[in-house]
């Protein structure tokens, strides 16, 4: 499988919320339970940081990644959470790991000297691609939320750049 990165952009957007619903039904990849519309997602994610792979063959979008900022105060511009989604019948292939490592280099061209990352200790396959991405777990944030009435823990883990803010 050959892919290229683009910046995910609304003609994109079609595909990525196909994807972002394949994630969803798992129920181990976010607390969400249905796609928000373009207008709200486009609001919520950083507006450069924001990845899809498309099949250099097809055209077809195959996965995506975006940064949302974690706050709206001045001193956390520099620190983002990830979201990576790739579609259902290729999980497994590196995509991701790819996607991941393609994001951290967007981003640290825009200043992020952190990136974290809130993931249900169920979803595996996330937490190996961001282990391998020099992301380290520390800690469980216990029942944070509920999805469909069940309380569910989150592990929550952080990259710090070598290249910013050092």
């Amino acid at each position: 499988m050959k892919y290229s990165f683009e910046r995910l952009q609304k003609p994109h957007w079609l595909e990525v919320k196909e994807i972002y619903e394949m994630g969803i039904e798992t129920e181990i990849a976010t607390f969400e339970t249905q796609a928000p519309s373009w207008e709200i997602w486009s609001a919520t994610h950083d507006l450069v940081c924001r990845l899809v792979a498309i099949d250099e063959e097809s055209g077809q979008v195959l996965g995506w990644a975006a940064i949302s900022p974690v706050s709206n105060r001045t001193v956390y511009d520099g620190v983002g959470e990830t979201s990576i989604y790739i579609r259902g019948d290729i999980r497994g292939q590196g995509l991701g790991t790819s996607l991941l490592k393609e994001l951290i280099a967007v981003t640290e061209q825009e200043g992020y000297w952190t990136l974290q990352a809130g993931i249900f200790p169920e979803n595996r396959n996330s937490i190996k691609i961001h282990e391998g991405a020099g992301f380290r777990k520390v800690g469980t944030r216990e029942r944070i939320g509920q999805l469909n009435g069940i309380w569910r823990d989150v592990e929550l883990f952080e990259r710090r750049s070598d290249v910013v803010g050092v």
